[in-house]
C-alpha cells in the first residue's frame, strides 16, 4: 500500500487546521515556516540539499523564511498549503511512488505531530496496521543514524512483539512504544513521544539528555 498520498492529506489539513502562526514542535518555526519547508524541498534542489549538507543550510533556511513571510496572511497561506497538498511537480522524481515512499513516508507523519502536539491538549491518532508498520520499517532502516549521537546500546521495542538492535554496546536502553511513538523519538521528539524506558536509572539519564535525530 502507498500511504505518502493519504498522509499528504493528512497533513494538509492540520495545517490549515491551524492557521499560519500556530507553533509546531520544529524549534523556531510556526506553521507558516513548517509549510514553506514542506513545499519548497520538493521543488528547490538547492533548499532540498541544504536540509543535508550544512554548508548549504543557510541557503534552505533563508528561503523558507522568506516564503513564509510572503504567506502570514490566512489567504496566502491557505494557497502555499493547496500548492504542498498538490504534490510535487511533474517533472520530479518525487512522482515515483517508491521514492516517495522513501522522502515521505516518516517526513509527513513526524511533521502533522509537530502541528498536533504543540498544543496543550493532544491525543495520539490510532493508526492503520499497514501504515504502523511502515513506519516501523522505515525506522528499523534509519535508526542506527537516528541514534549514533547517543552512547549507549538502543533496542527499540515495539508493544505488539517486534523488537530491533540499533546499537550495541556495553550498557543498553530498550525504548517501547508505538512505531509513531517510537519515530518521534529517534528524530529529536522525545519530550513529545509516549515511549517508556527499560535500562539502568543513569543509563535512562544519559539517553534522555542525548542528542537524538539528524
Amino acid at each position: 500500500m502507498h500511504f505518502v498520498p493519504p498522509s499528504r492529506e493528512v497533513l494538509a489539513e492540520t495545517l490549515l487546521a491551524a492557521g499560519p502562526n500556530a507553533p509546531t514542535l520544529c524549534e523556531g518555526w510556526a506553521t507558516k515556516e513548517l509549510a514553506a519547508h514542506l513545499y519548497l524541498r520538493e521543488r528547490n534542489a538547492r533548499v532540498g540539499f541544504g536540509l543535508a549538507v550544512r554548508r548549504l543550510r543557510g541557503v534552505s533556511d533563508a528561503a523558507t523564511a522568506r516564503l513564509a513571510a510572503k504567506s502570514s496572511t490566512p489567504s496566502a497561506y491557505a494557497q502555499l498549503v493547496a500548492s504542498f497538498r498538490a504534490g510535487p511537480p511533474r517533472t520530479s522524481p518525487l512522482r515515483i511512488s517508491r521514492l516517495d515512499e522513501a522522502a515521505n513516508l516518516a517526513e509527513f507523519f513526524v511533521h502533522t505531530e509537530d502541528v498536533r502536539r504543540a498544543t496543550e491538549r493532544w491525543a495520539p491518532r490510532a493508526l492503520d496496521d499497514g501504515y504502523a508498520d511502515a513506519l516501523w520499517e522505515h525506522l528499523v532502516r534509519q535508526a542506527a543514524i537516528l541514534y549514533r549521537g547517543v552512547d549507549l546500546g538502543i533496542v527499540l521495542v515495539s508493544p505488539h512483539g517486534p523488537r530491533h538492535v540499533a546499537k550495541r554496546a556495553a550498557v543498553s536502553v530498550a525504548i517501547v512504544g508505538e512505531p509513531g511513538e517510537l519515530l518521534l523519538h529517534a528524530t529529536g521528539r522525545g519530550s513529545h513521544a509516549l515511549v517508556t524506558f527499560e535500562g539502568q536509572p543513569d543509563a535512562v539519564a544519559l539517553l534522555t539528555a542525548a542528542d537524538v535525530g539528524f
